[in-house]
Formats: structure tokens, sequence, C-alpha cells
């Protein structure tokens, strides 16, 4: 034990450093050397005892001041008083130490910091020698946890508390809350708090017990609860109930999801969450993770037997034939060696809509162009300058419109890429690529370039849409699959050297060579898959070759000069030159992986700008542009560039078009491109503009225009993007496409804020009036979505209402717009309420 006395004086009942030292060193059974006192007078005085004992506590004492009291057999430190023992600290204005109970007795500004961090104050604290146990006054504790990075303070109050073994604090008549005090007013109550008769926390268990408890809002209760108990704020993952959910919707009814999690190990747990539906019945999901030596993985299932099948259209519109609705999902991810990994993402379903119509939430289903939940089984590597990537793929179509049949299975597609340098002398960079691509189905996919003239077909198997008899043919009809099997095994050796001669100017050249070989097999039986010669030739199986070699040559030219006062500005001139034989067998492959070509300032000088190794750019090739850059002072940055490609011999990859037209109406199909140009303009970190578009090569008509726009001006933040794209008859868009969507938030005050977001389909009413005339009824501004909300947040408390409104779409099965009124409630350490309504929502088919 050590004892420091810092004495300003001495007085009658004071007795000498060394007899109080020696006093409270033999009370606490510890072998005490006592050092002599010092001559008595104005100065801070110092007494040292130390333990001799190995095994045991130090007890360390500071205060101004040490009173020994024989009568009384006590000794009180006054002023000051810091004392330390076991990790833990208690300070106070005045500590008494009862020599005949072992107690200690502190109060005045009295607080005791655990070994955690945690600080509780008191008016008074009644302790055992070693802190552990005891009962405390007014007592108030503040824990400091961080979550994502983000520190919170749980904060526990009560008029008298007992304290035993250190392990557990009962509060009596106590409160809990994770919100700050406010600065202004102590005295006003917390945004939330719970009380409770009784609140115990158990620091071994990491538990919170709650008895006869409410929650107040600003102090007014708006809850009982008789007994519940949560996770202290430390605990990532305890069993327990977690925070329920509330749903409603017309074909689900009212509905309840009470998720309850078990902890089954330390390194795998199960959650349920069992939705109780006043229409359907009882929805099962329950899922179950792992963690193993190398890596984790999880499964899902979900099902219901449903009680009303009639709120459901019939196949081939939806699944109100069904009785029991379901799904399993899977993922894992483990590694093999810090390079290399494997793992799957799996999602199986009884239904097409099923996932929709119970609004199941899956990481597996995309949504971009279309609604697909996607299975892939991978193995993945990676070096110092190399990737190697191998999938399998199972497309499950989630609309109406999709028939299962016309999914490709990708059985596998491998990726590599590796990176030298040059040799000796010739310098650079060499990259070797590979692809290898296997995929098959069942039935072709034909889709008529004119929407307005589909043919639906109804089977067992679903609905497709197909081309109209006496339509199979490259003028009428486009086919984004072909039913057989195809298999593709690619591979590329390039290299490039950039050279920077005295004048600044910079040279790039490179070539490269690459090798394709196809084997395709069609099946010409059953279904329309007897069409297929009418766009590839002769049936039968097939093996193709094709050797593309290039050669070619970039050069830049960046001029610099001072721009004054606005900063640096560039402009530098660019021009590529690429030779390389016609592209063989345009229109009588299968084109599985470069269906989809922009033509933009994006990839004005790639080398091929084909998406996938399906196809591949033939002919000579010339790019040119110019290019120019502001970089300012405080975030001010300009830059634009404009350029045009030309085909200057052989011939053009993009004029014939293949199977889906890529190519045509892309800017791409005449001898001179259209011009395509970039501008981006950014003012400052809040204010900024961007700009894409193409225009034509000989009126410099717009042929598409891509443009966003954001800005903050003091609370209001806002964006807007525009597009629109010119009619492509030929790849199936009659008419142009025009969109506009906005966004913006506002701070209303420190804590609240407002939001909204609004879709607007600018070229809707062109369709409305091709498909039932010029009476309509469509207006040009046809607001597609939309969304508006309001929130409050703090430092514990997070609050939102927000309303949106989704477009009708009878492939996922809605009647009406699906108009959704959400409530979200985040209490933080607590847990989160979130209620979902939908507004006037139905279940509907592919027929209306």
């Amino acid at each position: 034990m050590i004892l420091r006395a810092r004495r300003q004086g001495a007085g009658m009942g004071r007795v000498g450093n060394a007899i109080a030292a020696l006093a409270v060193a033999t009370a606490l059974s510890t072998m005490v050397v006592a050092v002599p006192a010092q001559a008595q007078g104005t100065q801070s005085d110092s007494i040292a005892a130390r333990a001799a004992g190995q095994g045991q506590e130090r007890l360390l004492l500071e205060a101004r001041e040490l009173i020994y009291n024989n009568d009384n057999n006590t000794v009180t430190a006054v002023g000051d008083v810091e004392m330390y023992y076991g990790g833990r600290t208690l300070q106070a204005d005045r500590v008494i130490y009862d020599q005949n109970t072992g107690r200690v007795f502190a109060e005045g500004n009295a607080r005791l910091i655990d070994v955690d961090g945690t600080v509780a104050t008191g008016d008074r604290f009644e302790l055992t020698e070693d802190f552990r146990s005891g009962f405390i006054d007014s007592l108030r504790v503040e824990q400091t946890i961080v979550d994502q990075g983000r520190p919170t303070r749980a904060r526990f109050s009560a008029p008298r508390a007992e304290r035993i073994d250190g392990e557990q604090t009962i509060f009596q008549r106590g409160s809990y809350t994770a919100c700050d005090t406010c600065e202004k007013d102590p005295t006003k109550p917390p945004l939330w708090q719970v009380r409770a008769a009784r609140v115990i926390h158990d620091n071994e268990s990491r538990t919170i017990y709650y008895e006869n408890a409410s929650l107040e809002f600003l102090g007014v209760p708006v809850a009982y609860i008789p007994y519940f108990w949560s996770p202290d704020p430390t605990v990532k993952r305890k069993t327990g109930f977690l925070t329920p959910t509330f749903v409603f919707s017309e074909p689900l009814g009212f509905g309840v999801t009470i998720p309850f999690f078990w902890a089954t190990g330390d390194s795998h747990d199960l959650t349920f969450r069992p939705t109780i539906l006043h229409r359907q019945g009882v929805l099962a999901d329950v899922e179950w993770r792992q963690r193993l030596l190398t890596g984790s993985y999880s499964i899902r299932a979900t099902g219901i037997f449903q009680q009303d099948r009639r709120a459901f259209h019939k196949p081939p519109s939806g699944a109100g034939d069904r009785n029991f609705r379901g799904s399993i999902e899977t993922q894992g991810r483990f590694a093999i060696n810090p390079r290399w990994n494997w793992g799957w993402d799996v999602t199986a379903v009884t239904d097409k809509w099923y996932l929709e119509n119970y609004r199941i939430r899956s990481s597996n289903i995309t949504t971009s162009y279309v609604r697909d939940a996607i299975s892939t089984v991978y193995l993945t590597g990676r070096g110092d300058r190399s990737w190697f990537d191998m999938r399998g793929y199972y497309f499950k179509g989630l609309t109406s419109t999709d028939f299962q049949k016309q999914q490709p299975l990708v059985h596998p597609v491998l990726d590599y890429n590796k990176r030298v340098d040059g040799p000796p002398g010739l310098g650079g960079e060499i990259s070797i690529d590979a692809n290898l691509t296997s995929l098959s189905r069942e039935v072709s996919q034909f889709q008529p370039i004119d929407p307005r003239n589909p043919l639906t077909t109804t089977t067992f198997g679903g609905v497709y849409t197909t081309c109209a008899p006496g339509a199979f043919s490259s003028d009428q009809c486009l086919v984004p699959g072909v039913a057989g099997t195809t298999s593709r095994a690619s591979a590329q050796i390039s290299w490039r050297r950039r050279v920077i001669d005295d004048l600044g100017q910079v040279w790039t050249p490179f070539a490269y060579a690459r090798l394709d070989s196809v084997w395709f097999s069609p099946k010409t039986d059953g279904y329309d898959n007897a069409r297929i010669p009418n766009f590839i030739g002769a049936s039968g199986d097939r093996f193709h070759a094709r050797a593309t070699p290039a050669i070619g040559l970039e050069y830049r030219f960046p001029l610099v000069a001072s721009a004054g006062r606005f900063g640096t500005q560039m402009i530098e001139p660019i021009a590529q030159i690429v030779a390389r034989p016609n592209e063989p067998r345009i229109g009588r492959l299968p084109n599985e992986d470069s269906q989809s070509l922009v033509f933009d300032d994006s990839n004005l000088f790639d080398w091929d700008r084909f998406a996938g190794w399906d196809r591949v750019e033939g002919g000579v090739r010339a790019n040119y542009g110019v290019q120019y850059t502001l970089a300012g002072h405080n975030g001010l940055y300009a830059n634009a560039m404009i350029g045009q490609s030309i085909q200057v011999a052989g011939r053009n990859s993009y004029r014939p078009g293949d199977l889906v037209n890529v190519g045509r109406d892309s800017g791409l199909e005449s001898r001179m491109s259209d011009y395509v140009a970039r501008l981006q303009f950014q003012a400052s970190p809040h204010f900024g503009v961007f700009a894409r578009g193409r225009f034509d090569r000989n009126r410099l008509n717009l042929k598409r225009l891509e443009t966003t726009a954001y800005g903050r001006v003091g609370p209001v933040t806002a964006n807007a993007t525009y597009a629109i794209f010119d009619a492509q008859p030929e790849l199936g868009y009659p008419n142009r496409r025009e969109g506009l969507s906005t966004g913006a938030r506002v701070e209303l005050s420190e804590h609240w804020f407002a939001s909204g977001s609004m879709q607007f389909d600018l070229s809707r009413y062109l369709e409305d009036r091709q498909r039932v005339g010029a009476a309509s009824g469509s207006t040009r501004l046809a607001i597609a979505s939309m969304g508006i909300g309001v929130g409050y947040q703090d430092e514990c408390t997070t609050f939102t209402v927000t309303y949106t409104s989704a477009p009708k779409d009878g492939s996922f099965g809605s009647r009406k717009q699906n108009r959704t009124i959400m409530f979200q409630l985040e209490l933080r350490t607590l847990g989160e309420v979130g209620v979902t309504q939908a507004v006037g929502t139905g279940q509907s088919g592919l027929f209306q």
C-alpha cells in the first residue's frame, strides 16, 4: 500500500504522518515500512508505506490531509482524495475508512472509475475496501461505446443503487438512456429514456434487465413493459428477441415480424424471423450462420402455406395455384491460401413472384436492366500482377415476362490476366488475357424489332414473347439468345510502351494478337428453335476460329500554361490509329456478352469498343480528339473533350449488325462516326455539372445526352440527372427515350431534415399514343416514381417517415402503383422499430 498526504497544516487530533500511514496499512493487513515524520509547516508533506507481501494488490492513496480517529478506529482523507486499487479509481472530496467494518465511505463530488473506463458518480459511496461491493446514493453511470466509428454514451441513473462484487449493479427506481444531457438545462428530461422499478446491469452476462419498465419520450410515458432485457451496449451478439417490425399490404394483410437471435456458439448462430400475417398465415424465415477456420457460410430458408390464394393471380400471371411457396438462399466464402478463394452464392425459389410478393430482400437479385436472381459458384485468385476468376452462373427470371427455358446456364466463364515488364530493348508492359465461356439454353429467345408487333405465347413452362409468323428474319427480328450449347476460348497478348520526347510529346505504340475458337451446337427442335437457321445459316455442330493481329499508335501533346489567378490550364490534342484485319462471320455466331454498346467519350480511344469477347472490332480505324483541362484553386476544376472516329479501311464491324444488331444506330456504323463530347465543371466541392453527348456527324443534331448537376447552398443539397436518347429503331426502340431524376435534402435545423426525390418519364406519352392513339390522355410530364420524407437524427435517436410511389408494372404483379408509407425509429443501443404500409396495392399479372 502506498499513501501520499499533501498537508497544509497540523492541529489537535492530527497525528504524525508515519502514525497515520502505519494505522491505515495495518488495518489493510499489509506489511508497512514507516517513514519518519517531517517537520510540520505550510508546505505539503509526503509519507509513503509500501507493501512487501508478494501477490497482493497495491493501494495508492492521495489526499491533502489524513486524519486518524483512535476512538472510532477510522482514518479520514480530506481534500482531492484519490484512491487506486485493482485498476479502479475512487475520487471524492472526503473519504472515511472504517477499520472495524472494512468499509470505505466517500462523499462530495464522489466518482468511481471502473477497470473498463465506466464512470459512476454519486452523492455518497459506501463500498468495501476493494471497491467491488457497496451502496451508492444518487448514482449516475456513464459508459462510452464506439460503434461503427461513432462514439455512444450509455447513461444509467438512480436515487440509490447497490454494487455487488463489481459484476452487478442494481439501480432502484433507475433509468437508462443513450441521449446526452441538455447543456442549457441539465434537469430537462432526455429525448427518450427507460424507467424501471429496478434496472439490473449484469457485467458478467453483459445483460440489462428491466422490471416494471416504461418508455418515456421527453418525460412522458408512452409504453409499459412488465419485464424485458436487452444486451449490454458493448455486446455485439447475444441470444434474445430482436426489435419487431410491422407490415401491411393488401394481399398479405396486417402482420408482425418477431425476430429471435440464438447465439448457439462463439462461431455460429441462428436467427428466426417468423412473420404472422392475418390474411396468409405464418411466414417462416430462419437463417444459420457459421464461421469456420478458413471462411464462413450462411443458409437462409423461408416458406409459407398460403391461407388465401385468391390474393394472387393464377399462372401464367401469378402463383395463386400454389399452397406452399418458399425460397432457399446460401452464401459461402473460404480461403484456400492467402491468394486463392472459393465460394458460392445460390438462390432457389418455388416461383418467380415469391420474393416480390412477400417482400423478401436478397443480395442476389439484380434490378439494373432486368430482374434476376443470380446464383454462382466461383474460384478466384490474385497475384502481385495477375488475377484469375472462374464462375458458373444460373439465372432465375423474376418477372411475368421471363421464360425460364430461355435463360442461359453458364458452365463456366473463366477470366485470366497477367502483366509483366517488356523484354530488354523493347520495354513497356506486356499483358496476357484469356477467357473461356461455355453456356447452354433450351429455347431460343426472339425479340421483334418493332415492339408493337410481338407474339405472346403461353405454355406449361410460362409465358414468352417471340416474333410473329413470317417475321423470323434479320430485318424484323432480333435473337438475344440461341438455343443449344456454345463454347468459346479466347486468348490475347498485348504490348504497349509510353515514350515522352524532348518536346513533351507522348507517343504510345501498341500491338496485340488475339485468337478465338468457337464451338457451336445449335438446338433446332421444339418451340421456335427451328427458326434459328434463318439467321445463322445451316444447322448442325460447327467449329470456327478467328485470329486478329493488330498494331497501332497513340499520340498526345499536352500543352500546359498558366491561367493566371484561375490556376493551370492544359490543351491536349490526341490522335490514334489501329490497323487489323476484318472481323469474320458477323451475325453468323451467337453474341452473348457483347450486346451492350454505347459510343461516347469514355471509349473513343479504346482499342476495341465491344464489351465482351464474342465480338472483335476489325478494319483500320483512326480516332482523334482534343481535350482541355483547368485545375484551379479552392476546388475549381474544368474539363472538356470532343472527338470523332473514322473507319479508314477495311470492313466496318459496326455497320452490318449481328443477331441483336449491335453497332447499328450507335453512331459508329458510318465511315465518319458521330461526334462525342464531354464537359465537366466544378466551381467548388459543393457545386458541379457533368455532361456527355453524341451529335450527328452531318447536322450536329443531338443523338444522346446525359447530364448531372449537383449543388449545396446553405442547408439545401440538391441534384438532378437528365437523359435523352434518340430513337434507335433497329435496336427495338422506335421512339426517343427521355427522363429526369431529381433529389434534394434540406437541413431544417441541427437535427431535423426533409428530403425528396422524383423521377419523370418524359417520353411515356409517345408510347401511350402509339399504343392507344392520340386520345390516350397521357401528358409529357409523367411522374414515374417519387419519394418524400422527414426525419430527425441526434446522438441517440433516428426517426424518419417516408412516402414512396413506384411505377406500375404488371410484370411484377402490381395492379396499381405501389405506394408505401414507411416509419422508422431507432433508439441507439436499444434497437430499431420499422413500420411499412403499402397504400392501395394489389396483385396482378401479365394480362390486365
